[in-house]
């Protein structure tokens, strides 16, 4: 067991502080918070430090030694005011420092997306694993594609968001897992896409088109590994057609009922589709919370609602496409 990072009280405590830094690099949220304040005291300092040198002369009980002691005390208080609200400059390096970490995981995660269990009676389930099993060896999406993904995705997911009653920063988050970003939607051999955004298999209730596709399942009795294996996922003509069906799967089934209404809720999102079957990888949740903040990030830093408006992009979702 780890010992907990403790954030120096003291100035001089260069224990505390190599401590820290041990905790920030593993993402300890303690350890990121009282860096930063550590972070905020010395920012604190330079201030006070600034001000005082500032002063038009020596007074007249100002020597060396008393000098010394002054830098002593204006440091520990920097270090005192810090712990405390401050003045705001710690609490916004946490949100920027969470927001990155959250990023980092989320891009580590989307290679890794991994697969379902296959279809039931009540109908196929989600969670590709195409873009783990097609993205061995190809090139992570940068900044830019994550943008375009989030900005095509942006006017379908609002509408079915609010069919099913969750944020539509989950359900980007979701097919940006399944599919690398976009990167890898399963398709036919003659390289036509399936439009199928969300990982849903062909089952024995499925009379429409479908394409066979790589992908990474974890199945009981094999040691809860992941295995590589070629499954048949459902073909649409459109995005909109795609978007549909899973807006069906998931409010049909009362397997995912649990799920509807879940609002801005990730973990409780994720949490019920687990249970659902919908996925077989048994990290899916938390791939899926950190995909979400990402998308959430992403959406904030490009204009937020605007991203809802796109040109060539039907911006409805309750019918198919003209």
């Amino acid at each position: 067991m780890s010992s907990q990072p403790v954030g120096p009280t003291y100035y001089a405590d260069f224990g505390g502080l190599e401590s820290l830094k041990k905790g920030v690099k593993a993402d300890d949220p303690k350890a990121i918070r009282a860096a930063a304040q550590q972070f905020e005291s010395l920012f604190t300092d330079m201030m006070l430090k600034s001000m005082r040198e500032a002063k038009l002369g020596e007074g007249l009980g100002d020597t060396q030694e008393s000098d010394l002691y002054q830098d002593m005390y204006d440091q520990q208080l920097s270090l005192k005011m810090a712990q405390g609200k401050g003045m705001g400059l710690a609490e916004m390096l946490v949100q920027q420092l969470t927001r990155n970490g959250a990023a980092k995981a989320a891009a580590a995660a989307a290679p890794a997306a991994t697969g379902s269990a296959t279809g039931s009676a009540a109908g196929a389930t989600g969670a590709t694993g195409a873009a783990g099993a097609a993205g061995a060896g190809s090139a992570t999406p940068s900044h830019a594609d994550r943008i375009s993904f989030v900005k095509k995705l942006a006017p379908f997911a609002e509408r079915a968001a609010g069919q099913l009653g969750v944020s539509s920063d989950t359900l980007i988050a979701q097919a940006a897992l399944e599919t690398g970003w976009g990167q890898h939607i399963p398709a036919a051999s003659n390289g036509s896409s399936s439009f199928n955004l969300f990982g849903i298999k062909a089952g024995a209730d499925w009379d429409g088109n479908a394409v066979n596709a790589p992908t990474t399942e974890y199945i009981a009795g094999t040691g809860g590994g992941p295995s590589s294996l070629t499954q048949p996922f459902r073909q649409y003509s459109s995005v909109q057609q795609g978007v549909n069906d899973y807006v069906t799967l998931l409010q049909r089934h009362s397997r995912y009922q649990q799920a509807l209404g879940a609002g801005d809720n990730v973990s409780a999102f994720a949490g019920a589709l687990m249970r659902g079957g919908y996925a077989t990888d048994p990290a899916y949740a938390q791939k899926l919370q950190a995909m979400a903040a990402t998308v959430k990030s992403l959406r904030a830093a490009a204009g937020g609602p605007s991203l809802k408006v796109l040109a060539g992009l039907p911006t409805t979702v309750g019918g198919e496409s003209s």
